[in-house]
């Protein structure tokens, strides 16, 4: 797996962990208990409601466990005018003559829907390290790119805000 996490990644994901397995697991249980109260299990649908809910709860729980295993810490520390890890930039894309904005997350925050996006893909890899100003071919093959420019570079932290992705 070997995602790309920085230290505050990694406590969310602690966070998460603990909540599920103190809070969310005792309520699964539970669920599970009164509903195999209610008779017959093979036609009990609160049963086998419950019980995938319990399921995927420890399945979350394993996931995130792995993931903190097996992850790769990054630094979250970037140059006043490069673009890194929580920064935001507005880039202009020469095709379409348009102009977007994005922020630099890790893997366990990206949703290029929502103007997130990741180092590892072929845009974040391009512009990481750049300077607002700086024009940069985006290789999407060995056959296709594209071209933008940085217009424009925020310094941010990471705030938090960005929810982790679901699995």
């Amino acid at each position: 797996m070997f995602d790309k996490l920085t230290e505050n990644d990694i406590k969310k994901m602690q966070e998460e962990i603990d909540h599920r397995k103190l809070v969310v697991r005792k309520e699964a249980l539970e669920a599970v208990k009164e509903a195999r109260a209610h008779g017959d299990l093979s036609e009990n649908f609160e049963y086998h409601a419950a019980k995938k809910d319990k399921n995927q709860n420890e399945s979350r729980i394993r996931y995130l466990e792995k993931m903190i295993r097996t992850a790769q810490i990054v630094s979250d520390n970037s140059k006043e005018d490069e673009v890194g890890l929580y920064n935001t930039v507005d880039l202009y894309f020469e095709e379409d003559d348009e102009t977007e904005t994005y922020k630099l997350v890790t893997t366990v925050r990206g949703n290029s829907m929502k103007g997130l996006i990741t180092p590892d893909s072929p845009l974040g890899r391009a512009i990481m390290g750049r300077k607002a100003g700086d024009r940069i071919y985006v290789k999407i093959s060995d056959k296709a790119g594209y071209y933008v420019v940085v217009k424009r570079l925020e310094n941010t932290k990471d705030d938090g805000s960005d929810k982790l992705r679901s699995y």
